[in-house]
């Protein structure tokens, strides 16, 4: 564990396997102000509480599904079998509402966190209106669900998607950054969420990882080059972040969470090095494993 990585189970709060950033959090970061989330492992009628906070939030069913109670009105979230199995129902909750989450069966829940000022209501999205976006082309194919993002959703600071990488691609490539504001690119933190899975399930003393890269871009040091498995959490404060690698023969899931101090918007800068790649690719056809089940 370091500043800005955190394995599986490395920051528990009661039910909470990792619970980094939000309110109640057991880690909180010197400096990270904008962003948090809790994941937990759930039994067959488990509740998780969240109390009230001047905090939106996103519940996003992993693994199974959920019933979510907010202000005594109750959301059935249907869930998927798994983060690969294409996008799940899930549930904005705006500031200041305490939360009941009761697990239907053998589960998985993350819950994405921002602290916030303007109150928003509280809004179920619903599977099928979260399109399956294919972006890329060749080794850089890659699913994206948007179910969090401006136009997509309304909310105060918060932005959530989830990005699924078939095995031997890169994603969030070419590297980019968005750590000052300015009239091409906004301040955001960004937190992301792994999950990985073996396309040979049955493989003995099976391990798998993934990998994911941050870098510098200015006088604040930052170098990560890690290993990331099912349940490991990376926290990106600036600099440069890409690609996420999935190893060859091993699919990468992760959940994106950005806020920051400035409007909810996601603007950009992409590295220049790299920059030619996108449209060197473009004769590639899109991944035909995409979209994954």
């Amino acid at each position: 564990m370091t500043e800005w990585f955190y394995p599986r189970k490395s920051a528990p709060e009661g039910d909470w396997e990792l619970s980094v950033g939000a309110a109640g959090s057991s880690v909180q970061v010197d400096g990270w102000q904008h962003t948090g989330i809790k994941v937990a492992a759930t039994a067959p009628g488990q509740t998780l509480g969240l109390p009230a906070a001047a905090e939106e939030r996103f519940i996003v069913p992993l693994t199974s599904a959920f019933d979510v109670a907010v202000d005594g009105v109750k959301h059935h979230l249907r869930g998927r079998a798994n983060p690969f199995a294409g996008p799940t129902d899930v549930l904005y909750i705006g500031i200041g509402k305490a939360v009941v989450i009761t697990s239907a069966g053998v589960g998985r829940v993350a819950v994405a966190t921002a602290p916030a000022t303007v109150a928003y209501p509280t809004t179920l999205i619903r599977a099928e209106d979260t399109a399956v976006e294919l972006r890329g082309n060749g080794a850089t194919s890659r699913e994206v669900h948007n179910f969090g993002m401006v136009g997509k959703s309304q909310a105060d600071k918060i932005m959530v998607c989830e990005v699924i990488t078939p095995a031997g691609n890169w994603s969030s490539y070419p590297p980019h950054k968005h750590d000052r504001l300015s009239d091409q690119e906004n301040l955001l933190e960004e937190i992301y969420y792994y999950e990985v899975r073996s396309r040979n399930p049955s493989a003995k003393d099976d391990d798998p990882m993934g990998f994911q890269r941050v870098s510098s871009t200015d006088e604040r040091p930052i170098d990560i080059a890690t290993e990331v498995r099912s349940g490991d959490l990376v926290l990106v404060p600036y600099g440069w972040h890409g690609p996420s690698m999935a190893m060859p023969g091993y699919d990468l899931y992760y959940l994106n969470v950005m806020a920051g101090p400035g409007e909810r918007a996601w603007k950009v800068t992409v590295a220049a090095g790299p920059s030619w790649v996108p449209e060197s690719l473009k004769s590639e056809p899109i991944d035909p494993r995409l979209p994954l089940k």
